[in-house]
């Protein structure tokens, strides 16, 4: 049997909190399509009690994913729904995934999730993949099939295992309207709620047939509010046994490296765009009013016999505009806890006990 995955212990949470600005009509589908003559092809995705358009999170968060794929040239080894293929760290150790139909098997070489910078933010899912043999013994993974490689590199044995998951750090919420922004939008005059048509014509470039179709979006100018939670964690009770004190401080290094390719996959989705149809002229949008803060929750009350309190959430660090994240980033960082905080921290817990 596999040894047991011990979860690393929760250390806290940072927050970014941010406006999205819509600079070009935004179409991110609802699946909600009608067949009505001169009703829309393509529809947008609604709150179903409000019936305000919102940018589900998943949409943020697989944008985000891709982009920091392709800044960190991540390999595509993941077969995907209709012919696509994506990245995943298929182990929380680095290996080989194993693609393609049985008489044409590929191996492609990824990071383990532990230490990948995409799947340590975003999470992986587990699929069986080739690991070093060592690793195997050591860690009690649990077996595929019995057939042995040493072609995949250093002259080391390969077994193929059962993969693991890593689950992700990073919380992306769904992003709603400002009151501003949904007041502005129930107020316009466009034969749909909040929100606009697009129409666009396809032409046969033989018989210069058209083919036109009505797309629904969310106009420039509107703002949603979202928030991002990434989960700082702290070492487990068997690297705190051992002394590795090392280990400790790069899980704190860790998270000052998550954050900064958060905000950079951020900065970039500036210049690509979100939604649909970025191609031709969609889903343009910029940042505003960010804000971060920082809670810790080693500063939660551990005495039974007292009420349950909570350090307040620490005090923000703002910028106006995305351009500004540069000079602000070093305060930024600075939230984030450090060696020498999570000694003093582990220092006054077992005092307090």
């Amino acid at each position: 049997m596999p040894r047991l995955i011990k979860p690393k212990k929760l250390f806290g949470k940072f927050f970014i909190t941010v406006d999205i600005v819509i600079e070009t009509g935004l179409h991110i589908g609802g699946g909600g399509e009608t067949l009505d003559i001169g009703g829309l092809d393509h529809s947008v995705i609604r709150d179903p009690i409000s019936r305000h358009p919102y940018i589900p999170g998943s949409s943020l968060k697989g944008k985000l994913r891709s982009i920091l794929e392709r800044l960190e040239n991540k390999p595509v080894n993941r077969p995907g729904g209709s012919g696509t293929y994506r990245y995943e760290s298929d182990d929380l150790e680095e290996g080989y995934s194993e693609i393609g139909e049985q008489s044409n098997k590929q191996t492609i070489k990824f990071k383990g999730a532990k230490n990948c910078p995409v799947s340590r933010i975003f999470g992986s899912t587990g699929v069986s993949c080739w690991v070093k043999k060592s690793i195997c013994e050591e860690q009690d993974l649990e077996l595929v099939k019995s057939e042995e490689r040493n072609d995949l590199g250093n002259n080391e044995k390969y077994v193929f295992v059962k993969g693991r998951s890593s689950t992700a750090r990073l919380i992306v919420r769904d992003a709603y309207l400002t009151d501003n922004s949904a007041k502005l939008l129930e107020k316009i005059d466009t034969g749909l709620y909040m929100t606009e048509w697009k129409f666009e014509n396809g032409i046969d470039r033989i018989t210069a047939a058209a083919n036109p179709r009505q797309v629904e979006r969310v106009p420039k100018d509107s703002e949603f509010e979202v928030e991002l939670v990434y989960t700082v964690e702290d070492f487990t009770d068997e690297e705190q046994n051992s002394g590795q004190l090392i280990n400790r401080a790069e899980i704190f290094t860790e998270a000052h490296r998550d954050i900064k390719n958060i905000l950079r996959a951020m900065m970039v989705l500036e210049d690509d765009g979100l939604g649909g149809n970025i191609s031709r002229g969609y889903g343009k949008i910029s940042f505003k009013n960010w804000k971060f803060q920082y809670k810790n929750y080693q500063d939660f009350n551990n005495d039974p016999l007292q009420p349950l309190s909570s350090k307040e959430l620490s005090a923000s660090i703002e910028a106006k505009v995305t351009n500004q994240l540069p000079a602000k980033f070093p305060e930024i960082q600075a939230l984030l806890p450090t060696i020498e905080q999570s000694k003093l921290d582990s220092e006054e817990n077992e005092d307090s006990v």
